[in-house]
């Protein structure tokens, strides 16, 4: 089984994306959204946030995510600390769910993907891009937030030229349409790269 890393930048579209992979059958890991799960659900990463961010780290007994996110987007050693308690777990949790799919190949989202390495653990690389106003836009829309951390936000990541040059597919995602479309190539592309190894 094939492993196709989708990754792009904050408010490209990478979970718009996947879910019409996952319309084709495709299954999908979204690391962020496990990422999460695991913050609120394991008693180890919730000790050690506490410990580097203190009591505040969790509100309610959930993760406070507007407390670490204020924190983090201003301190990458910060970022790079926390991303060290938490991407180990989410590695290991994403080995034993990809022991049960059985499909020719999965697709795992993953934000930083290149930032953090883990494209060397992938056998093909999807990078979704969009419009930078499009990006901006849909981020206003979907979070509480502002355009000056969007932007600190995006600071934090690889530019998109950065990315297409490592990547075997580029998914542009403006309209969803084309998007609908440019999936579909793909993922035959995808298929039919499997069948001639």
């Amino acid at each position: 089984m094939k492993i196709v890393g989708l990754t792009g930048g904050i408010g490209s579209g990478k979970t718009t994306v996947a879910k019409q992979f996952e319309k084709l059958g495709v299954p999908i890991y979204i690391a962020d959204d496990e990422a999460k799960k695991l913050m609120n659900r394991s008693k180890v990463i919730r000790r050690k946030l506490i410990a580097l961010f203190g009591e505040d780290a969790y509100k309610n007994d959930v993760l406070n995510r507007p407390y670490l996110a204020k924190i983090i987007f201003n301190d990458k050693r910060l970022l790079q600390k926390m991303n060290a308690i938490v991407h180990p777990k989410v590695a290991s949790h994403f080995k034993s769910w990809l022991k049960k799919q059985d499909a020719p190949y999965i697709i795992k989202e993953v934000a930083i993907l290149f930032e953090n390495g883990s494209y060397k653990q992938c056998d093909y690389i999807i990078t979704v891009t969009a419009a930078m106003e499009n990006r901006i836009a849909r981020l206003l829309k979907r979070d509480e937030t502002t355009v000056s951390k969007i932007e600190a936000i995006m600071k934090n990541q690889w530019q998109d030229e950065e990315k297409i040059a490592l990547s075997q597919f580029v998914i542009s995602n403006d309209i969803l349409e084309n998007t609908i479309i440019q999936v579909q190539n793909t993922h035959n592309q995808i298929l039919n790269s499997i069948k001639s190894l």
